[in-house]
């Protein structure tokens, strides 16, 4: 073979490598960019929320003044009122630290959802609004969080999504949505499943034409009847904001068809109040509100409980409360946290009818840890924090570092 050969030959090897070689390191350095940390700060607590940000400023890629809702007729309203302080302050520091600054468009009536995206006038009109607002307020993109839509808005929910993609050009369009779990943790039986049944939002439409999608992973209180069933067979109370078992249910079927360098698991930072009743073969429940963890501290030092780790992983504990029907002489000391929904069941039992009682649980540094570890596990995006507001765990800056 010639000396020519031989050249030859080593430069198509050469070129083979950089063909072949070169893009394959390059895909793998996009999936291992830098776990991200995004959160909310809602406009009902500006003042709070700001303050908390700015002293763990250096916590996050990415913050979302949870700032702006909507009219009926797809009008934005500035919540938040962000062209003012604190916010302004936020958005320099933000710009001069590269955090992202993406406010959120936040809608929750499917009605008026579907009359102004399935309205192509309304609809051009409404993009027009948002990106006009991003523009003059130099924002780096948008979140849209349009919860409760009709299956029926899914396509103009789709089409708007593409539209706004468009028009938005190199900013940043992210998507706010509702976990969807397997139909077999959702339905006890095949049989149970709708024959109709149809989904609000089209992940290959929202993978399309969203830069990142945030899930929101919180707020499952009883949905997953399977999980639910678990508890129930351990005589276990269960209503928890967050299970991490549920949670990755969500997310391992969102990563079906949207790409794990665009996930974001949300994590919640505040608990639940039920009003429980216990039978002998389990429990009921009705969400009486929401609230911080200190709340719950509070409430289990007043009636002398310790909070424990529950069924769902969070903290919580179980109480009757004053004045209830039934009530036990606070204790000399400390009682575990979910004595009370034992003695409920066995009483219900022998009565052969149901006993009420309470039931907190809340998401503290533990529980976000969970959650923190399960996104580095599944090697999505990173994370997302609702609400940044001042009364979340303390402790979970330890946990985001």
């Amino acid at each position: 073979m010639s000396d020519v050969s031989h050249s030859m030959k080593a430069l198509f090897v050469l070129l083979a490598a950089f063909i072949f070689i070169i893009p394959q390191s390059a895909s793998a350095a996009v999936w291992s960019a830098p776990f991200e940390v995004s959160g909310w700060i809602p406009y009902w607590r500006s003042a709070t929320g700001t303050q908390e940000f700015l002293n763990h400023i250096d916590t996050f890629k990415e913050i979302n003044p949870f700032g702006y809702t909507v009219k009926e007729d797809g009008r934005l309203y500035d919540a938040a009122q962000i062209s003012v302080e604190p916010w302004t302050t936020v958005r320099a520091l933000a710009k001069q630290k590269n955090i992202r600054y993406i406010p959120t468009v936040m809608w929750s009536d499917p009605d008026q959802i579907h009359a102004v995206l399935s309205d192509p006038t309304l609809r051009a009109q409404h993009i027009a609004m948002i990106v006009d607002e991003v523009n003059a307020n130099d924002f780096d993109g948008i979140d849209i969080d349009f919860e409760g839509k009709y299956a029926k808005t899914r396509p103009y929910f789709s089409q708007f999504l593409k539209e706004l993609y468009a028009a938005m050009g190199k900013k940043w369009v992210q998507c706010t949505i509702e976990s969807r779990t397997p139909l077999s943790s959702r339905y006890e039986t095949p049989e149970d499943i709708p024959k109709d049944l149809e989904y609000a939002n089209d992940f290959a439409a929202i993978n399309k034409y969203c830069d990142r999608v945030r899930f929101m992973t919180y707020d499952q209180q009883t949905v997953d009847v399977k999980r639910g069933g678990e508890a129930d067979a351990q005589k276990q109370v269960y209503g928890p904001v967050s299970d991490v078992v549920w949670v990755e249910k969500a997310i391992r079927e969102a990563m079906k068809t949207i790409p794990k360098k665009k996930i974001v698991i949300g994590v919640a930072t505040y608990g639940y109040e039920w009003d429980v009743k216990a039978y002998s073969d389990g429990y009921t429940y009705d969400l009486l509100w929401t609230f911080n963890p200190q709340w719950g501290y509070d409430l289990a030092s007043k009636y002398n409980v310790t909070p424990t780790r529950n069924f769902g992983g969070e903290l919580g504990f179980t109480y009757f409360p004053e004045g209830g029907l039934l009530a036990l002489p606070r204790p000399t000391s400390a009682w575990p946290g979910h004595l009370v929904a034992s003695a409920a069941s066995a009483l219900a039992t022998a009565q052969n009818g149901n006993v009420s009682f309470r039931m907190v649980t809340w998401s503290d540094a533990e529980a976000i840890r969970q959650k923190v570890q399960l996104a580095h596990d599944l090697g999505v995006r990173g994370v997302a924090v609702f609400k940044i507001d001042g009364g979340q765990d303390p402790n979970i800056w330890n946990v985001l570092k």
